[in-house]
């Protein structure tokens, strides 16, 4: 059995997710409203709660990977100067999926 489920949701802001859905399975959000939760009873629920779309965790790397290879390309595409100002967090990294 895996461990995760993969899947897409919108992220609707405060409330989206709480502290009792942290307890209750793992939770994390990722590029592309992508978000990878436990596979147990209560982490599909909140999925589907949030109208979310599951996805293969191949079809979630491709989402993200595509977010973040279109950040980078804009960070690349930037001025020395505008690298350099305060608050720029630098060049995305690339993420793998757990």
């Amino acid at each position: 059995m895996a461990l995760f489920i993969y899947g897409t949701a919108t992220n609707t802001g405060k409330n989206f997710f709480t502290a009792e859905d942290r307890k209750n399975f793992f939770l994390r959000g990722y590029p592309a409203d992508v978000w990878v939760v436990g596979n147990n009873e209560k982490g599909a629920l909140w999925l589907a709660e949030k109208n979310g779309v599951e996805k293969t965790k191949a079809e979630a790397q491709a989402l993200v990977t595509a977010e973040v290879e279109a950040a980078q390309a804009a960070w690349d595409a930037m001025s020395d100067e505008e690298k350099a100002a305060p608050g720029n967090l630098g060049r995305p990294e690339d993420i793998t999926l757990p």
